[in-house]
């Protein structure tokens, strides 16, 4: 079964309806065992105001998975990776595919999550989301994942609705030296290359390779997988900086596959970047950034049909003081998409190439109110092909009600544009022949949108305690609904509503030197329905969301001696309604030996507590998560 491959954008429009190499950075050289929580707390982000600032003074729901956090987990891919993140929720639907969301909507087609590699953006304007299979990197490279659950569109744009993932790469400063990691087990292997060099003065440069292969899990009814997901992927960083000024160019290209062992189904997808970006200091507290990028991908489906989507964007973002306790941020960007799709016998697009155009101007300012009082309201106009202009604002509150702990609040209105399958989509009947349609174009679809509140506390109340709650209540309109019209095919339209409302809770304690718990959850209630007028069946399908009532996770880093670590993670997710699938708890566990300075040794298990079990998915076509054990090695020169 290959989800999501372009026949499941076919169906859900029918039925929706330890330690470092000694060159490396000092991060890199710290393992989180060791971390105080004062250096967790101090960690620099940049998803809430694109500016850096301490994780502890940010003004959202905002959890960092840091390099060393990937590392210990044993993680093999950026979707296990981001497992350790306690406000997303992450299911295996086969193979690669995955479906993750925050705040709710999950489904393999989840388009209200945004995701960016660098301030890249990778989601795909033909479903709003992202081909998880096919966006992958050289992990020991991750320096930081900021996973913000909440709406981040006055800074990032439309489709920011529930969350952003930024994940960002380590500078090749970083990451001298070589590095050659491999891994092994029954149903998974791969190896990763890579070599970092100082080219001169102020200038660095790394080059790396990948290459991984996963059998799929059993579906349900099935013995043994069904097909395997294979990938080949390189790339390179370019850091260049000099007093005030830094130059960063990165790229690389990837080629994978994903096939079906007991059918004629195969995917076959490629791709590949270039970016370029320019940071200068104009002043003591002013600071310009350019960034410019292209993205080429390309996915085909062989008997449904093939996608071409070419991206080039160009960004200008300045930040400087504006009068006394006023620190603004403000620019603007353009981007520009080819979009191509030949046309298969059931899945169709009219037209079948179009060009997508994004426009956006933005300004977001910090105010100090009082010593220990912050407000920040930002603005953003996107303009889109389809709907025009987007009014994206929000208003934040930050107070320090002591040293250590902050009481913040947020009021935001964002919105997810359509996308192709939204507008352009074509569904043939397949018994018909071509001459009659179930799905047509619908020129009606307008804008998601929703209005969302929250409240938050962070705060550390004791040397080896800290820990983050977010209340939240996000109102929908506008949801789309496939709506039957008379006589004839049915169309997209925007006659459903909703209701998401919960809290996010998380901490950490330092439990003992060279030992630390964490531990997070999510509480939630989310509620859809429909305009009296609609007929939509998608509404009883539960295709285009399927969430838990609660998920939750417990991790244990621990430095048991010198060299050797061992860490766990227990996760827990509640019954998901529709699609049925059972509630579950697994376990994630990873031994480390530090074999030599340069060498590391590790053993690894994945969902220990079942030999099988389903994430996502329907009954009898699912694929299922398997207990899975494989052996690694690190090793520096």
């Amino acid at each position: 079964m290959l989800k999501p491959s372009l026949f499941a954008c076919a169906c859900a429009a029918l039925f929706l309806s330890h330690e470092a190499h000694g060159q490396a950075g000092a991060q890199e050289a710290l393992p989180l065992a060791d971390y105080s929580l004062e250096q967790l707390s101090s960690i620099v982000v940049t998803s809430v105001s694109r500016q850096p600032g301490r994780l502890a003074s940010a003004p959202a729901s905002l959890y960092v998975i840091s390099g060393a956090d990937i590392a210990r987990s044993g993680a093999t891919s950026l979707p296990e990776a981001l497992r350790l993140a306690p406000n997303l929720q992450v299911a295996l639907a086969g193979g690669r595919e995955y479906a993750i969301s925050a705040r709710g909507f999950s489904s393999q087609l989840a388009n209200k999550l945004l995701v960016l590699v660098d301030g890249r953006s990778v989601y795909s304007p033909l479903f709003s989301g992202v081909f998880w299979e096919s966006l992958d990197l050289a992990l020991a490279d991750v320096e930081r994942i900021e996973v913000s659950s909440g709406p981040g569109g006055t800074i990032w744009g439309t489709n920011a609705v529930n969350g952003v993932i930024n994940i960002i790469t380590r500078s090749a400063a970083d990451t001298q030296g070589g590095l050659v990691q491999g891994y092994g087990g029954k149903r998974e292997n791969g190896v990763v290359a890579r070599y970092g060099s100082r080219l001169g003065t102020g200038a660095w440069v790394r080059a790396w390779a990948k290459r991984d292969h996963a059998d799929a899990p059993a579906a349900d009814g099935f013995a043994t997988g069904n097909g395997s997901t294979a990938r080949r992927q390189a790339g390179f960083r370019l850091d260049w900086g000099v007093d005030d000024r830094s130059l960063t160019l990165s790229g690389d290209v990837y080629q994978g596959a994903l096939r079906a062992s007991r059918s004629e189904s195969r995917v076959d997808f490629s791709g590949g970047n270039l970016g370029a970006r320019y940071d200068s200091r104009l002043g003591e507290d002013t600071a310009l950034r350019l960034q410019a990028w292209f993205d080429q991908s390309r996915r085909d489906q062989f008997g449904v049909g093939r996608h071409h989507l070419d991206t080039a964007e160009l960004e200008a973002q300045f930040a400087t003081p504006l009068g006394e306790g006023h620190a603004l941020t403000w620019g603007g960007g353009y981007r520009h998409g080819r979009d191509r799709f030949r046309n298969g016998p059931v899945l169709q697009f009219a037209p079948n190439r179009r060009t997508l155009r994004w426009t956006n101007l933005f300004a977001q300012d910090e105010v100090t109110l009082a010593p220990r009082l912050r407000a920040t309201a930002g603005l953003r106009l996107e303009l889109n092909d389809y709907t025009g202009t987007e009014v994206l604002p929000n208003l934040r509150l930050a107070w320090e009600a002591a040293p250590g702990a902050m009481l913040w609040a947020a009021a935001s209105r964002t919105v997810r544009a359509p996308a192709r399958i939204d507008r352009d989509l074509r569904l043939a009947d397949p018994a018909s022949h071509g001459e009659r349609y179930l799905v047509v174009e619908s020129p009606e679809m307008d804008s998601e949108t929703a209005k969302v509140f929250e409240l938050g506390w962070r705060a550390q109340p004791t040397p080896a305690l800290s820990w983050s709650a977010t209340l939240f209540y996000s109102d929908y309109a506008r949801l789309r609904t496939l709506e039957p019209q008379a006589g004839g095919p049915a169309t997209f339209r925007n006659l459903g509503h909703g209701r998401a409302r919960g809290i996010e809770l998380w901490g950490s304690w330092q439990a003992a030197r060279g030992w630390r718990l964490l531990a997070g959850g999510v509480w939630q209630d989310i509620d859809t329905g429909v305009a009296s007028s609609s007929l939509d069946a998608s509404a009883r399908t539960g295709l285009a969301t399927n969430d838990p009532r609660h998920f939750w996770n417990l991790r244990s880093a621990h430095d048991i001696l010198p060299g050797l670590t061992a860490d766990f993670l227990l996760r827990r997710v509640a019954r998901l309604p529709q699609p049925a699938v059972p509630g579950y708890h697994e376990l994630d566990a990873r031994l480390a030996w530090q074999a030599g300075p340069e060498l590391e040794l590790a053993l690894a298990g994945r969902n220990l507590l079942h030999a099988r079990h389903p994430e996502f998915g329907t009954a009898g076509m699912r694929q299922l998560a398997e207990r899975s054990v494989f052996a690694s090695a690190s090793l520096r020169f």
